[in-house]
């Protein structure tokens, strides 16, 4: 397959304008193929030659303007358009196209709990080419109008309203002007949720066998739906500007969602069959947030070309998070963004394959899709969240609200948003955006402390970096009224650095901490005297943010080699039993166990840090038995069972079904305690199948594939790797499950002759089944676990002569960095 390359885009843009798509899809031709028909109606403004992208498996016929074309001269992907006149033209594509089971293009799933079948599309971000022909670039927008005929029974969903007309057959209503990867239909026969709200459709969608699930969670999200819908109109002038609003939660989806104009696709799993936290909830109702923000940022304006992918995402982003704490419940949703969210912009920002969050160059599509990434996202927010600090608010949605009247239902660049953002202005944004958003890396901020007369002092801050930066610091004392262990704020300075000059502060504090509140994009560090108040008194700080920034700067300082792992965990053991915000003990726990004892410690180490960590949990679930903290409490037992070493403990939980004093166990908790009883040996392939016959759900099969791959038996263990490479029968979810459980530091010497196999076994079943698999492969199969200078020769000589396509290439790079990173910092807390 050719992917677009920008010079190619910027060719046909020039010669062409689309006008309308008119697409039948015919989901009745059974399980492997499906019928699509095209016309595109579209103008060249000139003489010229071009090409329409077109992924069939069978090309049946295609014309232009009454002119067969000869369906041999496909080439790839691409049908090429000879000798165009200047003017009018029609083409008409006919097409068999085949069904994914990767989650691109027209994705078809049975589910195994009541055997019905869901189809549905993702077409970002050049795959609209394996469903209907187009000229798939995101600038040729045009009016899409689609007509499907689906099985007796189904429902067909699409961007726009649709009619059922009789005999199988529904027609969705003409769209507005949206680009090609935005068209979106999702079929079966779905359980829904309908209201209106202001005049509108609204709608939740989800298969049949989760239909109780929705049900109970269907006013929550309506709730939210609705609140972030009227604050966005509070924010924005531009009306929304479809003519309905449906959430479907489809199965085996890639992302998290996809903000299809009027048809908004999520993973199902936030169609919650088990307990959840309420931070769970929350992250929840910010992909909600998120995606309604992308109908204006994204579908009513969208980008020209994948180089402004930040104007889509770093915008949804920071809106969601934002407009969540103006108009829910969920008000103290930076918290979690700061641990959980940010980490992910700070890890990526610091590898080889860091990337402006608006690069000068993307070349094609294919470069493209690497950037969706945690600078794209989580950098690209926490700049924007500074931007506002550094601009003000009113200005800030003044300059939005002119973007959106300049370019509605068309394209703009970064140069078109920053002109909009000057006009409401005198702040130098074009100074901003090159500091910002034409830069790489993390800046660092280090404080200094210079004693002054009296007893007091005055700050600097050192800065690496280049950056400007808005900032607050905050001056925390010891609370002397009782057991000294409380930090109250005496005051919060704001600071513009680079600064010119000390800056007095009076007495030294107790905890000087740069960046409080979290509106900037640095690593922080602490000076001594503060350092030891971080160790005796970090739950002391009276407000979770401020907590989550101290976390984060420990999180850094072990990631540089500057805190040893298990000073970090010290400090959990002390403090996290005191925590009381739910985000900030998840995202400390999950840094310990994924990185601290899995990556950073020596494996003799690792017991110790384990037992550690089961110590910790243990704490969390006294500290939860009277049942006032159940989401604390679901944490714990979670953790509890990840870490256990022994299967004593854990193993009597799944024969009673229950944590003593609760919870019970539900399907997830059950399947979680039986793959680390397969880690450990402990249960066996009558077990799992047993577990299976109780939840034969999609998500059982996913815990069974989990399992099986973890059990320490060498025939288990070819099976799975025959399964995930040697064969191409799994589906994307079933693959990443599979390979969830083939690696673990427990069986290291089990799986050693599989290591090498890696390399050679990821570039082929990436090379034949595409991205998805690729970045699952290179994601979820890669042996994290093998931190040793073998592994690390061995993925380098891939990357140098075997040349993996680009979403594998760009996941061994990142892989590589961490296990390089994990390297140095096990030999820097050597002794």
């Amino acid at each position: 397959m050719s992917v677009l390359t920008r010079d190619e885009a910027q060719t046909r843009a020039g010669l062409l304008d689309v006008h309308r798509y008119s697409i039948e899809l015919d989901l009745t031709t059974g399980d492997e193929i499906f019928e699509s028909r095209t016309v595109i109606r579209f103008s060249a403004r000139a003489d010229g030659d071009t090409f329409v992208e077109v992924r069939p498996a069978e090309l049946r016929s295609a014309t232009l303007d009454g002119q067969p074309l000869d369906p041999e001269t496909l080439d790839g992907n691409r049908l090429p358009l000879k000798n165009l006149t200047a003017g009018e033209h029609e083409l008409r594509v006919h097409a068999h196209m085949r069904y994914s089971r990767t989650g691109e293009g027209m994705h078809r799933f049975t589910d195994p709990t009541d055997g019905e079948t869901y189809v549905y599309t993702q077409l970002f971000l050049d795959d609209v080419q394996r469903v209907f022909a187009a000229f798939d670039q995101p600038d040729l927008k045009a009016v899409f109008e689609l007509s499907v005929k689906a099985p007796q029974g189904w429902t067909v969903l699409a961007n726009s309203v649709t009619e059922h007309t009789g005999d199988g057959l529904w027609q969705a209503a003409p769209t507005p002007l949206i680009s090609t990867y935005l068209v979106a239909v999702a079929a079966g026969p779905w359980h829904s949720v309908r209201t209106e709200h202001r005049g509108l459709p609204f709608g939740l969608h989800c298969r049949r066998s989760l239909a109780p699930y929705l049900d109970a969670d269907a006013d929550e999200l309506l709730d939210v739906t609705r609140a972030c819908f009227d604050r966005y109109h509070e924010k924005f002038d531009e009306p929304y500007p479809f003519d309905s609003y449906d959430q479907a939660f489809v199965p085996e989806f890639n992302a998290g969602a996809m903000e299809n104009p009027g048809l908004v696709t999520f993973r199902d799993e936030f169609v919650y069959r088990s307990a959840v936290t309420d931070t769970e909830r929350q992250t929840r109702a910010m992909v909600v947030a998120h995606e309604m923000a992308h109908m204006w940022f994204g579908d009513l304006v969208t980008l020209k070309w994948w180089d402004d992918i930040w104007l889509n995402e770093s915008f949804a982003e920071y809106m969601g998070y934002q407009t969540l704490t103006e108009a829910t419940r969920f008000t103290d949703t930076w918290t979690d963004f700061g641990v959980n969210r940010k980490s992910w912009g700070y890890d990526a920002d610091q590898r080889p394959s860091t990337h402006p969050v608006a690069p000068e160059a993307v070349d094609d599509t294919a470069s493209a899709l690497l950037n969706f990434d945690g600078i794209s996202y989580a950098k690209g927010a926490s700049a924007l969240r500074q931007l506002v600090a550094w601009l003000g608010e009113k200005d800030f949605l003044a300059g939005i609200n002119t973007h959106f009247t300049r370019h509605r239902f068309g394209n703009a660049t970064l140069a078109d948003f920053i002109d909009s953002l000057a006009d409401a202005t005198e702040r130098d944004v074009h100074a901003w955006a090159d500091a910002w958003l034409r830069t790489t890396g993390v800046d660092t901020l280090t404080p200094h402390l210079a004693p002054g007369e009296n007893g007091t002092c005055a700050l600097t801050v050192d800065r690496t970096g280049s950056r400007p930066h808005r900032i607050a610091a905050g001056l925390y004392d010891r609370d002397l009224g009782d057991d000294g262990r409380h930090l109250v704020l005496r005051e919060r300075l704001h600071l513009d650095l680079p600064q010119t000059g000390a800056h007095p502060i009076g007495k030294r504090p107790a905890l000087l901490l740069l960046n409080d509140g979290d509106l900037s994009y640095a690593k922080v560090r602490f000076d001594p005297e503060s350092f030891e108040t971080v160790g005796k008194d970090l739950s002391g700080l009276p407000e979770p943010l401020t907590r989550a920034v101290v976390w984060n700067a420990l999180r850094d300082a072990v990631r540089d080699g500057e805190l040893a792992p298990a000073a970090y965990l010290e400090t959990a053991r002390a403090h996290l039993p005191l925590e009381t915000d739910l985000a900030i003990v998840q995202g400390v726990l999950a840094f310990a166990s994924t990185y601290i004892t899995d990556r950073y410690l020596t494996p003799e180490e690792r017991p110790a840090a384990l037992a550690t960590l089961s110590e910790l949990c243990r704490d969390l679930i006294r500290r939860t038995e009277d049942g006032d903290n159940p989401g604390l409490r679901l944490i714990a037992v979670r953790h509890r069972i990840d870490v256990a070493a022994h299967p004593d403990t854990i193993a009597a939980w799944l024969a009673d079904g229950t944590v003593p004093g609760g919870p019970e166990l539900d399907p997830e908790l059950r399947w979680r305690v039986l793959g680390r009883l397969a880690v450990l040996g402990a249960t066996d392939e009558a077990a799992i199948a047993a577990e299976l016959d109780r939840d034969p759900s999609a998500t059982g099969q996913e815990g069974a594939a989990r399992c099986r791959a973890a059990l320490p038996d060498p025939e288990a263990k070819a099976r799975a790797w025959e399964a995930m490479f040697g064969s191409d029968e799994l589906s994307n979810y079933l693959f990443t499950a599979t390979a969830q459980g083939f690696w673990q530091p427990e069986q290291a010497d089990l799986v050693r002759a599989y290591v090498p196999r890696y390399y050679t076994d990821a570039v082929d079943v990436a090379a034949r089944r595409g991205p998805a698999i690729a970045e699952a492969a290179g994601r979820w199969a890669f042996p994290t676990h093998a931190v040793d200078p073998e592994n690390l020769r061995l993925g380098e000589e891939c990357l140098r002569d075997a040349a993996p396509i680009p979403a594998l290439r760009r996941k061994l790079a990142d892989q590589l960095d961490d296990l390089a990173r994990a390297l140095r910092v096990q030999e820097s807390t050597k002794f």
